[in-house]
């Protein structure tokens, strides 16, 4: 078991303070980068999450101060048409995290002497003590209706706007993996700007033996907040015993989860989570790669050039959007998650060769400039 007590003993007095939001783990994972940075430019970090996210973070790094902050702890439902009222029945609750986490916020900077706050997605993470910055891709939100999506946007912006600065782990360009969803008409008052993506491969840069690396045919990911995890992972699995002739690799997501999967197939190789080098090395060496549409996903598997995916998680309108904005581009194609059982995957992959994306990765420069000369 890990010990989060902090160990404050040597820090000197530029403390930076990381906490990302615990809807799933994306918002954790591509944190390292930043993470990485800092420390290797001398800053003391402090990272603040659940213990999931500390867990996950203390695997990569030893030399930082881990702080156990609670999470929204969203749940999905397991029908589509039901998530937009289980979201907002959930709205109380999200709320009151805001709250909490804003006020839990003043106590770290007294305690731990704070000096910079970079919040990914959590919104009460502002304070006028210390300078904050935001870590966002939707910068508009998509939802069923014009008129609420235009609502939520004012209190996206309400928040945002209350930080000191706003980094978009995406491109400025055309052609962007986010699309619409950060690159909106109108954008917050507050300094925005564009970093690049946001992709934790960039620290797996040991070698790759392909002589003593597994080759796949096809690649598993799953992530998410359950039920929709499990759901999918069923479904796939069932579709996986059809498929006899592929060599398959299933990596459920499930990062400190005990219990292996029971399974017989000699075709079916399965990891509840494996090392990020492990990972790094398993993608490349896999031909094509079935995924959520979550971002993170996508700004670590768009990078690898290889034939794409990907399923929604059904009612949630930022992976639909992503996944259409990604099919639009002849860089993905998309499976709906109801259909995938009559989905013949050799057959709708044979002629797909996805085109080139320069993926413009994360800009360290830029961002330390910033830190500067926010300190």
């Amino acid at each position: 078991m890990l010990n989060f007590t902090p160990n404050i003993k040597n820090l000197h007095k530029t403390n930076i303070l990381i906490a990302p939001l615990d809807w799933g783990l994306g918002h954790t994972t591509r944190c390292l980068v930043i993470i990485n940075t800092l420390l290797s430019n001398g800053y003391n970090v402090f990272f603040a999450g659940n213990k999931v996210q500390n867990k996950l973070v203390a695997s990569n790094f030893k030399n930082i101060v881990f702080l156990e902050l609670k999470g929204y702890n969203v749940l999905y439902s397991k029908n589509k048409a039901c998530l937009p009222f289980k979201i907002t029945i959930q709205l109380p609750k999200i709320i009151f995290a805001v709250i909490r986490e804003h006020y839990w916020l003043q106590k770290q900077i007294k305690n731990y002497n704070i000096n910079l706050v970079i919040s990914d997605n959590r919104f009460g993470l502002f304070t006028k003590k210390a300078p904050c910055i935001f870590i966002t891709h939707q910068l508009q939100i998509l939802v069923p209706f014009y008129w609420l999506e235009l609502f939520i946007q004012k209190i996206n912006y309400f928040f945002i706007n209350k930080y000191n600065l706003l980094l978009v782990p995406d491109v400025s360009d055309a052609i962007n993996a986010a699309g619409k969803l950060s690159h909106p008409i109108n954008k917050p008052t507050v300094k925005t700007l564009y970093i690049g993506l946001l992709n934790r491969f960039l620290l797996s840069n040991k070698p790759n033996t392909v002589s003593t690396t597994m080759h796949y045919d096809i690649c598993i990911i799953l992530s998410g907040p359950e039920p929709q995890r499990s759901i999918l992972e069923k479904m796939l699995l069932k579709k996986a015993e059809t498929m006899l002739h592929q060599n398959i690799i299933l990596l459920r997501g499930l990062p400190n989860f005990a219990n292996t999967l029971q399974n017989t197939q000699k075709n079916l190789t399965v990891f509840n989570h494996l090392p990020q080098q492990d990972l790094f090395n398993v993608l490349q060496n896999s031909h094509i790669i079935i995924c959520r549409s979550g971002y993170t996903t996508i700004m670590e598997v768009l990078m690898l050039q290889k034939k794409l995916i990907l399923i929604p998680t059904p009612g949630q309108t930022e992976q639909e959007y992503l996944a259409s904005h990604l099919y639009n581009l002849k860089l993905a194609l998309v499976v709906d998650q109801n259909k995938l059982d009559v989905v013949n995957v050799e057959e709708i992959t044979k002629n797909f060769c996805p085109i080139p994306f320069s993926v413009s990765a994360f800009n360290e420069t830029i961002f330390l400039e910033e830190i500067k000369r926010l300190l």
